[in-house]
């Protein structure tokens, strides 16, 4: 967790210790005025400060918050962006002011003393209050980085609770620091951690889509650097540099760093250095410059303190209530083949919880639709009779009904409702099994020329073990096998050929060496535990068998249109669970090379699914696109000619990429069976 603590330490640190001294002269100052009785009015105003900087706060956690996505990063990313130029401001300042603080603050008091306890209150309200935004403002953004890390809090907590007690050994003559080398080197280091919060800002306001160059990466070093080890956590924790970055990041970091460095070091080297004052001018306690008056009160004491931290805080509610959406009674409305949508009315454009109630027999599935594109906005599946769910959907301006699937029967569509209003919702345009039919067509060709092939192949293993040529056997194994991993996309139609051709041990009595264990994996086990030739030729023929069967029972076999998307995800899946964990090894330490036969297989079937992809989510495919090309380069890593490095043999390190990898694929994957569901319409 230092990782992510240790920016938001540093700046606490600073931060608390400007504010710190500030608060220190004004009381030193106020004691040597002889104007004790003043010091509530400091108080006040530091409370004050305190009490906007909170709500501040509270007002960029909650208005986040009830953003979208790509809002949240669009806000983020602006904040982090201003958060940046105060912080380089502040450097600056400090760096400049440090010598001349003390004198600067004693003279504002000295003024003020002569007025009302107002002033006094503004002075140190104005003093402190803005290092309280400041650190408000860099914390936010921080902690926006860290994601759901407490690093950033404790961080701060720690550099705020340091900073008084600093403040208050200066105060008591007990410390002695050379603040102008403290704000020097501080200086000096938030300048690098601010051009990294700079490129994270940068970055999200490319996911927010604010600015552009999102995939345009300037580097992508996650297949040789491990994001998850310690050192890749603390340089992105402190530095926030990641192993892939964009042009865009790089260049804002870089041009920043080189352009705000420089100016720093030659402003220290051009200012002379003089005797550091500030540790004993706060505990100095002089002649007054003129006699205090005494304090008139016509209020309680309390009113003042209690005001300046409740009027913020209202404020700030106030804010946070009128910015997010105001949530509507959720209507409820009916699900079946006779009152389906019964109890919709036209809601009010913004997110919207509708309450799904199934008054019919029959377990149903319902779909938010524009019955003119037939779009779906939100769905529900298997809403059982008699029981209630909620379906949360975006709404925009446009014409809205609800789509009732009651199992066995007939599709109903409701009644359509206009929503006025501008804005947009996101919806996915249903795909029928006509729009699958052409990329279903297209992979069952790949898939049958590629049975063709594994036929030719598995017939040239089977001659080589036939005729005693086992050297030759193993090579021609490995790539039969890796054809048939190819075809994972189509497994599902394969029947009881897949269990032959290519089931594992795993349950059968007799383990390995059961009889009914067959095809490519006891074929494997074999060759690779020294079997003789005279007891694998039948396995070895029985396989050959099995792919000319399955070659010529393939084009009559039920191919479900809608398996291809949910192929797109499963074998990877299979991949992820059997290859990646040697648990399908039988001697031959290949099993990334069928992980690559695999990403191979999934490649191809996302080239037949890509036109129906792109115009459903255009952004998906880049994603995916990069991911692929990620995993490829670490497998590629482990091939060595015509070998390939066994999985038990990688070190921790490349095994954790390549499940890291793998994971990152299914997940940006996982979209593609929703996208390209086939849903029944009215």
């Amino acid at each position: 967790m230092w990782d992510d603590a240790f920016p938001s330490f540093l700046i606490g640190l600073r931060e608390g210790l400007e504010a710190g001294l500030i608060v220190s002269i004004l009381v030193a100052t106020l004691v040597r005025a002889d104007a004790r009785s003043r010091l509530p009015q400091v108080w006040t105003g530091v409370l004050a400060a305190i009490a906007l900087a909170m709500s501040f706060g509270a007002v960029l956690t909650f208005t986040a918050a009830s953003l979208s996505a790509t809002a949240q990063e669009a806000f983020g990313g602006t904040l982090g962006v201003i958060a940046v130029a105060f912080v380089t401001a502040m450097v600056f300042w400090m760096r400049r002011s440090a010598r001349s603080l003390s004198g600067e603050i004693k003279e504002k008091v000295t003024g003020a003393l002569g007025m009302g306890a107002g002033v006094l209150i503004v002075t140190s309200f104005l003093a402190v209050g803005r290092e309280g935004l400041e650190t408000a403002l860099f914390l936010w953004t921080t902690a926006q980085a860290a994601g759901e890390s407490a690093g950033p809090l404790t961080g701060a907590a720690i550099g705020l609770v340091l900073a008084a007690g600093l403040c208050w050994g200066l105060y008591r003559r007990v410390l002695k620091i050379n603040l102008t080398k403290f704000f020097t080197a501080t200086g000096a280091v938030l300048i690098v951690i601010a051009a990294g919060v700079l490129g994270y800002g940068l970055r999200d306001l490319q996911e927010g889509g604010v600015l552009p160059g999102k995939t345009a990466f300037a580097f992508d070093l996650s297949g040789s650097v491990d994001a998850g080890s310690w050192y890749g956590t603390l340089v992105q924790g402190v530095f926030n540099l990641t192993p892939a970055m964009t042009w865009l990041q790089v260049v804002g970091y870089g041009g920043y760093l080189a352009v705000v460095m420089t100016l720093f070091v030659r402003g220290v080297r051009a200012t002379e250095p003089k005797p550091a004052r500030e540790t004993r001018e706060a505990g100095e306690k002089t002649a007054p410059d003129q006699d205090a008056p005494p304090p008139v009160r016509h209020r309680p004491g309390w009113v003042v303190p209690v005001a300046v931290v409740t009027v913020p805080a209202v404020i700030a509610g106030l804010a946070v209530a009128l910015g997010r959406p105001k949530p509507a009674a959720a209507q409820t409305v009916a699900v079946s083949e006779k009152e389906c949508g019964k109890g919709f009315s036209a809601p009010e454009p913004g997110r919207q919880t509708f309450q799904m109630h199934n008054t019919g027999d029959k377990t149903s599935e319902v779909y938010l639709v524009d019955p003119a594109t037939n779009a779906v906005y939100g769905e529900i599946e298997g809403l059982a009779p008699g029981t209630t769910r909620a379906l949360v959907a975006t709404v925009g301006g446009g014409t809205y009904a609800w789509r009732c699937v009651p199992t066995g029967g007939a599709a109903v569509t409701s009644k359509a409702v206009r929503v006025a209003g501008s804005g947009s919702a996101k919806a996915v345009v249903p795909v029928s099994a006509q729009d699958l039919a052409g990329p279903l067509a297209r992979y069952k060709a790949c898939v049958d020329q590629g049975l063709a092939t594994l036929v030719t192949q598995t017939r040239a293993l089977a001659a080589d073990v036939r005729g005693g040529r086992l050297g030759k056997a193993r090579t021609d194994w490995l790539t039969a096998h890796r054809t048939y991993a190819s075809l994972g996309a189509a497994y599902g139609t394969f029947e009881n050929f897949d269990q032959k051709i290519d089931g594992r041990a795993d349950g059968l009595p007799g383990g390995v060496h059961d009889k009914d264990f067959t095809g490519f994996l006891r074929v494997e086990y074999g060759l690779w535990h020294g079997e003789a030739a005279t007891s694998l030729t039948g396995p070895a023929e029985q396989l050959a068998v099995d792919a000319a069967g399955l070659r010529t029972a393939f084009p009559h076999q039920d191919f479900d249109p809608g398996d291809l998307p949910l192929r797109a995800h499963e074998i990877l899946e299979n991949t992820l669970q059997f290859e990646l964990t040697g648990d399908t090894d039988e001697g031959s330490g290949t099993n990334l090379a069928t992980a690559d036969a695999n990403l191979a297989g999934t490649r191809e079937l996302l080239t037949v699914l890509r036109p129906l992809l792109t115009t459903r989510s255009p952004h998906l495919l880049t994603t995916v696109d990069a991911d692929i090309a990620r995993l490829q380069a670490l497998l590629d890593a482990a091939r060595h000619g015509t070998s390939w490095t066994p999985v038990e043999r990688l070190d921790q390190t490349t095994r954790a990429r390549l499940d890291g990898a793998t994971g990152q694929l299914l997940e940006d994957l996982s979209p593609v069976p929703d996208l390209l569901e086939i849903r029944k319409s009215a």
